[in-house]
């Protein structure tokens, strides 16, 4: 059993957030299987840990939301819970992200689901933005959206597309080619996403002035980027001495994203990988957004989410299965050949 607490001072605020009969607070004990209650202006949430820390975020959210629209509907308090896995039968949640404006006659660019919307918000309002979430969220192409409607309203000189070049299952010296042929598939996701904001001609001039960079992780090393739109990709791939090289390299005036998918990470076996302690170790860091992105936020083709689901499914039954057959066969130091007493 865990417990959490918010404290909440306004009684108004209070009435707001447990919604007209207390009908908010009902609905987020149902869904996440805890209890809340009131007491001396302060929320209490018991229950198992993650469905406490899962309701203790959509309770933070529905009270940024309150404060911001002075109200809360039924809609956007299915939308907090959604975002934090909640199933809400018959709930159509809303999507209130603005459009990010590319200034591309051809191209519109909106978040589309809730934690989209949340992310991209968490883009514009910190000068550090982290985002975690499955393959298919939208990570990398919202966050270059952004970096070009930050670049086209003058907010920055620069924008800088970074990516680790970590190996997934084959070696770079195996490629043919140069070192830049060699780097080359690991930037081309960044290209890509770049290629459908910015027309290719335009894109190539401002690559040859200088303005966009598409560079990998090591290239980073030593430098400074003021007024410039940084943009950390597949971070999950970083050590933990690399997140910091690279989250040092902020200047003045500057905005970085770090984003990556936690469940794809391809570090030897035994790294700690630099996204995940940097969001356990700067998240009590006023000034730093952190957006966790889910299955529900799956953009791409409609099969993606349901692929993503089996693989985790399956990889939470194989761990079970481990610690399972760990419990029975337990391991004595004095029964390894390579370890005796």
């Amino acid at each position: 059993m865990t417990e959490a607490t918010l404290s909440i001072a306004n009684p108004a605020e209070i009435l707001t957030l447990f919604g007209p009969r207390d009908q908010h607070l009902r609905k987020l004990r149902r869904a996440f299987d805890v209890s809340i209650t009131l007491r001396d202006g302060r929320i209490r949430i018991a229950g198992e840990e993650e469905n406490v820390n899962r309701a203790t975020r959509t309770l933070e959210k529905m009270r940024h939301l309150s404060r911001k629209k002075g109200t809360l509907a039924t809609e956007d308090v299915d939308a907090a819970a959604i975002e934090e896995g909640a199933t809400i039968e018959g709930a159509v949640p809303t999507i209130t992200g603005e459009e990010i404006d590319i200034q591309h006659a051809g191209r519109r660019v909106k978040p589309r689901t809730p934690g989209q919307a949340r992310y991209v918000e968490a883009i514009r309002r910190f000068d550090l933005a982290f985002a975690t979430g499955p393959a298919g969220c939208g990570k990398t192409y919202l966050a270059v959206a952004t970096a070009v409607e930050a670049l086209r309203a003058g907010q920055v000189r620069k924008i800088v597309l970074v990516r680790p070049a970590v190996e997934a299952g084959e070696s770079l010296g195996f490629l043919p080619g140069d070192l830049r042929a060699k780097l080359n598939p690991y930037l081309r996701p960044l290209m890509d996403a770049l290629g459908e904001m910015i027309d290719f001609d335009q894109a190539r001039t401002l690559m040859e002035q200088d303005v966009i960079e598409i560079i990998p992780l090591a290239y980073m090393r030593g430098r400074t980027l003021n007024d410039a739109f940084i943009i950390l990709d597949e971070a999950q791939n970083t050590t933990v001495a690399q997140m910091k090289m690279f989250l040092t390299r902020m200047g003045e005036r500057s905005k970085m994203v770090v984003s990556g998918d936690i469940s794809q990470q391809d570090l030897p076996r035994g790294i700690t990988s630099g996204l995940r302690d940097a969001i356990h170790r700067l998240s009590d860091i006023e000034g730093i957004g952190i957006v966790r992105l889910r299955r529900s936020d799956i953009v791409r083709h409609r099969l993606v989410q349901k692929i993503v689901e089996a693989y985790d499914d399956d990889e939470k039954h194989h761990e079970s299965d481990i610690r399972h057959d760990e419990s029975l066969h337990p391991h004595h130091p004095s029964e390894d050949p390579k370890n005796p007493e």
